[in-house]
């Protein structure tokens, strides 16, 4: 009963803070983007809770910690200091410059305008739409998992609660709803992961931080390994593909690097107020990355101790590990806490997704290409019922419980990642960057995961590939991008001054233009060839 209570509390405040929020949402840029008036906490918190998810509490920490042990834990470092301080330290200010410049407010938006190419609108739009709903299928199996086997709440009925509570403060607020409720889920989700941590630690089973890595030694001598072995001799595309190793390497790159081409997590360097935001925010931002993963992966590796969970993984129920650990260890009320953790971690990182894809179908679909007349309130209109739908679809695909939650979002990130990543780090860098490279980019990317990824999930014995085939295919979006840009024709001049200097350097383009016509015009004008070169006549 006292869970339930808890839970209702916690559900009645997101509500009201996306009714108290619904007075700022009155254009698409103050839905969508706070009216680019975020702060540092909010800013920092609504990245963090992106970020993480049921997908870290549940798959990750069932998979990755029970079978890599406390070299697991070199996620934690990826995450926190990659996916997080480089990420703000190299992303966040360009960002924020460059989209304000080019008047883009999302990706799809941004590819079009910064490379010079219409229709990379609409394709960015439907790949965003359509690789983004299997992500969020697997944060609601978490939430659904843990539901179930902790609260004894039915695994369907669980998903179509949590779909409907992200639907209500999602229409009723957007963006700016989104960043006040992440900053209370962020802080729900410090003091939980900090309980969690704690009452295993403490539980008979683990006896201590000392005694656990003694435990852990007895159960599985290679879960308190520093690293994996590679496994690489006789080489063959299988044992690159098996080789421990090479799979803890691809998970850090996939969950640290991903997050650079992800729309839903670039999109909070968009929203920031100005550049005295991002300093405070990297701080914020990357101890909540090192406390959260750590939390997860450390209470993975610990879980193998308690009793069932070696039976669980035998079976290949990974996603059941922690909600069964979580049971074990921790009295009812703490439990009630624990299920706020993941709770919040999950619905802010579903408000995300949900907001990025609406969006995309919106803004860069229906606005941009199929009735450019569409209205204020119809577009918000619009973009509510959109949500609607990306929520209903994740729910029907979360019920069929067909993968790991650890593949669902591999081959979501893997393909999303693989479109974008390339296209969008070189060009807020690099002027020479083409859209032909944006464009056999994205076919590459396409190609790689849909021949490679998708089929290796669809096999029970190949599901294991599909983490190291999705970092394969971003880092290919790193490398392709350069070389076709080197080879194919830049963007216009104006483009490009629009970019990286704003209004003043298209000014500076166009006068440019001018004089050089008008010295072409003096060079055709007969006895004048001195004039038009610069030298005294």
């Amino acid at each position: 009963m006292t869970t339930y209570l808890i839970i209702a509390v916690f559900v009645i405040v997101l509500v009201g803070v996306g009714v108290h929020s619904r007075r700022r949402t009155r254009s698409v840029g103050e839905f969508f983007l706070g009216g680019r008036d975020v702060g540092p906490w909010l800013s920092a918190f609504a990245y963090g809770t992106t970020y993480f998810s049921a997908v870290l509490f549940v798959g990750y920490a069932g998979k990755v910690g029970y079978g890599f042990g406390l070299s697991s834990l070199w996620i934690v470092v990826g995450n926190a200091l990659l996916g997080t301080l480089l990420a703000w330290l190299v992303l966040a200010k360009r960002t924020r410059l460059m989209t304000e410049r080019l008047g883009a407010m999302t990706m799809p938006e941004f590819l079009a305008v910064r490379f010079d190419s219409r229709w990379l609108k609409p394709l960015a739009a439907i790949v965003i739409f359509i690789f983004l709903v299997p992500y969020s299928a697997s944060v609601y199996s978490g939430l659904g998992y843990l539901f179930d086997e902790v609260v004894g709440i039915d695994y369907t009925v669980a998903l179509w609660v949590m779909a409907a509570l992200t639907a209500v403060y999602l229409v009723l607020g957007g963006y700016i709803a989104v960043a006040r409720n992440d900053l209370i889920q962020g802080l729900v989700m410090v003091v939980g992961v900090i309980l969690m941590v704690g009452y295993v630690v403490r539980a008979p089973e683990v006896g201590g931080f000392g005694a656990a890595v003694d435990k852990l030694e007895a159960a599985a001598p290679a879960t308190v390994e520093a690293w994996p072995p590679w496994n690489l001799s006789p080489f063959s595309w299988e044992a690159f593909l098996q080789s421990p190793a090479v799979v803890l390497l691809s998970l850090v790159l996939l969950t640290s690097l991903g997050v650079w081409g992800l729309p839903q997590m670039v999109h909070k360097f968009y929203a920031i107020r100005d550049e005295k935001v991002v300093r405070p925010a990297i701080v914020i931002s990357t101890v909540f990355a090192a406390l959260m993963t750590f939390g997860a992966y450390y209470t993975g590796a610990l879980s193998r101790l308690f009793p069932g969970v070696p039976e669980l993984a035998a079976e290949g129920r990974f996603d059941e590990i922690i909600p069964v650990v979580l049971t074990e260890a921790l009295p009812e009320m703490l439990v009630a806490v624990i299920l706020l953790l993941v709770l919040s971690a999950s619905m802010s990182t579903l408000a995300g997704l949900v907001m990025i894809s609406a969006s995309a179908i919106t803004i860069d679909l229906v606005k941009g290409e199929v009735k450019r007349d569409l209205g204020r309130r119809s577009s918000v209109l619009l973009m509510r019922a959109l949500i609607v739908l990306f929520v209903v679809l994740s729910v029907v695909i979360a019920q069929q419980q067909w993968q790991l939650i650890l593949n669902l979002m591999a081959l979501s990130w893997g393909t999303v990642a693989g479109c974008f990543l390339g296209p969008f780090v070189w060009g807020l860098f690099w002027r020479r960057v083409s859209a032909a490279a944006v464009w056999v980019n994205i076919a590459v990317a396409l190609t790689i995961m849909l021949s490679l990824g998708y089929r290796y999930a669809a096999d029970p014995v190949t599901s294991g590939y599909v983490p190291v085939i999705a970092v394969l295919t971003m880092l290919v979006s790193l490398a392709i991008t350069p070389l076709i840009s080197l080879v194919t024709p830049a963007p216009r001049a104006a483009t490009l001054a629009r970019a990286f200097e704003g209004p003043a350097g298209v000014v500076a383009v166009a006068v440019a233009a001018a004089d050089a016509a008008a010295a072409a015009e003096h060079a055709d004008v007969p006895g004048e060839p001195a004039a038009a070169e610069g030298r005294p006549v």
